[in-house]
């Protein structure tokens, strides 16, 4: 019997009943398996259990577990990221989810340039306004996107919030609803060499609701690996 296995079942299955309560295809919807702290043998179970997406938190973790696990793996790097740590995974990374600023989407152009790559980020929209988390405001996010889209070597692909954790995931849906006008405003304003698709959103307590919401990329942790376990790489 494999846990990894049962509750990839389960989350699929949930996501599959989300869309099909808000008239979605599935095939809308990709499952990023949060891997922070978690050793690369639970990864390389869901790995051969058919998962291809996987997020990561710290830049030393993902530069770790990229170096370690089959190169086919799209890497999310999903949490806080620092200027001076761009240079080591601008070139590893399928998607940074966490471009909260021009400064930071400036330094990813730079070193892009550098390696003659294009990196696709989303920018991260603090939409609860919570003091304890990152991201740009609501009402500074579209003037970020058509900031960001003016760099080369970088093309925005949407939008990514984190929302508040709560014991009732309804309680997120307005925070969910409010991203996804957003982009959809942001669509309106026709930036050039912006390519906006793409809504992360929601997590293992609330994903089925970020869904039902729009989203196209959730992140899910525990929902898949179990609680984490804090110990060392």
């Amino acid at each position: 019997m494999s846990i990894i296995r049962d509750n990839l079942e389960t989350v699929k299955a949930n996501i599959e009943a989300a869309c099909a309560r808000s008239g979605r295809d599935s095939k809308e919807v990709t499952l990023v398996a949060v891997s922070k702290i978690k050793p690369v043998e639970m990864l390389q179970e869901a790995y051969d259990l058919g998962c291809r997406d996987f997020g990561e938190n710290k830049v030393q973790e993902l530069v770790w577990k990229y170096d370690m696990l089959p190169k086919d793996i799209r890497w999310h790097m999903i949490g806080h990221l620092q200027r001076n740590k761009v240079k080591y995974i601008v070139d590893k990374v399928y998607m940074i989810h966490s471009v909260d600023s021009l400064r930071l989407a400036e330094e990813i152009s730079k070193e892009a340039c550098k390696k003659n790559i294009t990196v696709s980020v989303l920018v991260e929209v603090n939409v609860a306004g919570e003091e304890s988390k990152f991201g740009t405001s609501t009402e500074e996010a579209a003037s970020l996107v058509k900031d960001i889209s003016e760099l080369p070597n970088i093309v925005v692909k949407g939008l990514m919030t984190i929302a508040p954790y709560v014991e009732n995931s309804e309680e997120n849906r307005l925070y969910f609803a409010r991203l996804k006008q957003i982009y959809v405003d942001i669509i309106h304003k026709n930036i050039d060499n912006i390519c906006m698709e793409e809504l992360s959103m929601g997590m293992t307590g609330d994903y089925e609701v970020a869904v039902e919401e729009g989203a196209t990329y959730i992140r899910v942790g525990t929902g898949i690996f179990g609680e984490r376990q804090y110990t060392a790489v």
